[in-house]
Formats: C-alpha cells, structure tokens, sequence
C-alpha cells in the first residue's frame, strides 16, 4: 500500500534529520575521547545503528594513527595494517546497514518512488562521510587548542576548522535534501554494495596463493 506523500513526509521526518545525525556523532566522538566509552549507549535502534558505524571511524582513525608514530616496528606496521583491513570492512558493512534499515523503511511505504531520478550516493555513505567529518572536525579542534604549539599553528588549524565545518553543513544539507525528496517521491537512492575484494580469501590472490596470470 502506497502512503500519502504528506503523511510519509512527516513520518519519515522523525525517521532521518542530518542535524540529529550530527548531533550524535559529535557527543560520541567526545564521550569516547574524554571517557574511553567502548560501547554506545544508545536505546533507539536506528541511532544505535548510526553510533556503531561512528565507532568504527573512531576505532579505524585510531588504528591508522598507531602505524603513524615515528618508533613503530614493522611488526606493529603488519598489525595495524591487518587490524585496519578488518575495521574498514567493518565501517562499510554498517553503512550499508544502514541504507538496508532505511530502505526497509521506505518500502513498507511504497517508497522510493520506483521511476525518480536515481541519486548517485546513498544516504548510508553520506553518513559514513558525516562520520569522518565529525572526527577531522574534534582533532583539528584539538589543534586549534594545543596550549604548546605556536600562534601560526592554531591560526591554520582555525581555517582548516572552517572549513571542515562549512563542508559538514553542506552534506548534512545534501542529505536532508536527499530523504526529503525521496519521501516526496521526485528522488530516490539505491544499495550500493562496496564488494570489498581484499579480505576474502576466495578474491585475493595474495591470499589464496593464485596469481593474475
């Protein structure tokens, strides 16, 4: 059964907001940074899902920073490197997660709207890319801050902040602008599935021992 274009545009209203979103991944990032909280705290499935694939940002930003310091071995290399294969896997299987709830979501609606013009990015990757902004968006702060270094370098982390935060209020708006056009039916969006080769043995030649010949 098809809902009403009006009564699906105030449901679904409550359903994505890209202020919420942000919301959210800004108080995380700072719990998480201030208080070493692991686990989300959140009740709401939907925002629980948008949490989890924050976490795995945060932990893939913090993994990669550990190959980064100037006395690690190369055996800490090799760790990092496989413990960031796992963790992007994981970050781009909840953002397809979460294009799979919001889909679920709009089809017990009749939505999208079957014949719309197709959106070339999913909401669930808009997310993801909100994510990664939230967490530049704390560290560059934290460089703006840094009590030890020089006037110059807080000046240009302040214009780096500006703009990391002018580009957050475009997507953000970007999304909106997406699921409310997808309610009224004139846009719509798709799964687009990553199809990551690297981690599957039956794919990788450096794993199963083949070669491209």
């Amino acid at each position: 059964m098809v809902t009403g274009a009006g009564s699906a545009q105030d449901e679904g209203r409550g359903m994505l907001s890209a202020k919420a979103i942000v919301e959210l991944q800004d108080e995380l990032t700072r719990r998480w940074h201030e208080a070493g909280e692991a686990e989300p705290e959140v009740a709401d499935p939907w925002r629980k899902a948008i949490a989890r694939q924050h976490r795995a940002n945060y932990d893939l930003w913090h993994i990669e920073d550990e190959a980064r310091t100037p006395d690690a071995t190369a055996a800490t290399i090799a760790d990092v490197k496989r413990r960031i294969d796992r963790t992007n896997q994981l970050r781009n299987d909840l953002a397809e997660e979460l294009d799979r709830e919001l889909l679920a979501w709009l089809e017990a609606r009749g939505l999208p709207k079957a014949d719309a013009p197709l959106n070339s990015e999913s909401p669930g990757l808009m997310i993801d890319r909100l994510s990664i902004l939230a967490l530049k968006i704390y560290h560059t702060r934290e460089e703006v801050e840094r009590q030890n270094a020089p006037a110059s370098h807080a000046e240009l982390n302040r214009g780096r902040l500006a703009i990391l935060e002018e580009q957050r209020r475009d997507l953000a708006s970007c999304l909106d602008s997406l699921w409310e056009d997808t309610l009224g039916r004139s846009r719509r969006f798709k799964l687009y599935q990553q199809l990551k080769m690297y981690n599957d043995p039956q794919l990788n030649p450096a794993i199963y021992g083949g070669n491209r010949g």
